[in-house]
């Protein structure tokens, strides 16, 4: 009984005093409950919520301007066993509004999935493999982020360059290996990937471009697989790869200076037709190089975070999807400013976005323009973003949005 009385104490404790995090992929907030008296086996369970407000400028006459959603609602739950196992939950749904609520949750876009199930064994202190729903991801940072600690209002959207189309949400079926030689950092997979993905009732057509619906008409044996992985170098203080969740800005609690380089490989992964209806697979191609760059200034409290990173797309000849992905290469970078405060607990950050992609299948351009600024009450554990976004496809007209989020995890 006086065990349980100090389980529940300390639980009601850690969620009214959360502890202050600049986000770290070691989750210092939260809950963590000691199984054992050294505290070698334990759980830990953390919890947040992203509310959106958002002005679209250009809608239908019969659409409103304005609209709420929860853009995200997760719990995620990971648990150290021995010093040598660790298995991970994480559950939650996305981007729920008024057009996809259900009268009593049971539709589609109501349900909670899981984002993530894996399990990890330990080769020593610095190596490690497992497998399951994971999120060991290739590519590029941003293609790793966390949602809890982004500094921009949201990921780049084309960085998460294999949503619904080998993976479900992000997060691939398979195996991995992670860990660090030295200053270098590795995550390496190899996945299944997705049958009934966002175009698997897309058939291919004679007209010089690609589908992205290899595994689904090609068979699992030739297009059922695919290849990630991701190498950053930490010339400043080492980054935690404890968990794959990335930090997008520490707010000057570290001094971290990474070059990092990734691929994702899908052979096959696409399909084009031919003249004569006959089908011939397409390899995808992904890679990227970055830079991230974030650091204190100084002793008054400011701090810079920035990123850049170039990336080539190849998902098959011409290939395009819902003007968000597209065979062609794209230039992406962020850049953050902690503004000096004597308070110590809230801080403002001004920031800006740029995002510009050459798109094949148009012979034409997109561009992203973002500004906005983060009032943090708590670090990440609280905060508030404002940001203006004005995105042109092409030939299209400019849009633009006004989004302001609150966010809250524990």
């Amino acid at each position: 009984m006086k065990k349980l009385l100090l389980l529940l104490f300390l639980g009601s404790f850690l969620i009214s005093h959360p502890i202050f995090s600049q986000g770290s992929p070691d989750y210092t907030g939260g809950l963590k409950v000691k199984l054992n008296e050294d505290g070698s086996k334990y759980f830990r369970i953390i919890s947040w919520a992203q509310f959106w407000a958002r002005y679209t400028d250009d809608v239908p006459d019969d659409e409103s301007n304005t609209d709420f959603s929860i853009r995200r609602a997760r719990i995620l739950m990971y648990s150290q066993i021995s010093k040598d196992f660790l298995i991970l939950t994480h559950f939650g749904l996305n981007s729920l509004n008024a057009d996809n609520m259900s009268p009593v949750g049971k539709d589609e876009s109501s349900q909670l999935f899981f984002h993530g199930v894996w399990g990890q064994y330990s080769l020593g202190s610095n190596h490690a493999i497992g497998g399951g729903l994971h999120y060991w991801n290739g590519i590029s940072r941003l293609n790793n982020q966390s949602t809890l600690n982004i500094m921009t209002l949201d990921n780049n959207r084309q960085s998460w360059a294999t949503i619904g189309l080998s993976d479900q949400f992000a997060r691939h079926i398979g195996i991995y290996a992670k860990g660090t030689f030295g200053k270098l950092q590795y995550r390496v997979s190899v996945n299944e990937s997705i049958t009934n993905n966002l175009q698997e009732e897309t058939d291919p057509v004679n007209d010089g471009s690609a589908v992205y619906a290899g595994r689904k008409l090609l068979g699992s044996k030739d297009a059922g697989k695919n290849f990630a992985g991701y190498f950053d170098y930490n010339f400043m203080d080492q980054e935690s790869n404890f968990l794959p969740y990335k930090v997008g800005s520490y707010l000057g609690g570290k001094k971290v200076f990474n070059v990092g380089a990734g691929f994702f490989y899908h052979p096959k992964g696409s399909v084009i037709a031919d003249t004569n209806g006959v089908l011939e697979g397409e390899d995808i191609a992904i890679f990227a190089i970055d830079a991230f760059y974030d650091a204190p200034l100084g002793e008054n409290g400011s701090a810079i975070t920035a990123y850049a990173t170039y990336q080539n797309n190849d998902y098959g000849k011409n290939y395009t999807l819902g003007q968000t992905y597209e065979t062609g290469s794209m230039i992406y970078g962020h850049v953050g400013y902690v503004i000096p405060n004597d308070n110590k607990k809230t801080k403002f950050q001004p920031y800006a976005s740029f995002n510009t992609r050459s798109i094949d299948a148009i012979d034409d351009n997109a561009t992203t323009f973002g500004l906005g600024a983060n009032a943090y009450f708590n670090g990440h554990n609280s905060k508030l973003t404002l940001e203006y976004l004005n995105t042109k496809y092409g030939e299209n007209d400019a849009q633009s949005f006004i989004t302001l989020q609150a966010m809250i995890y524990l």
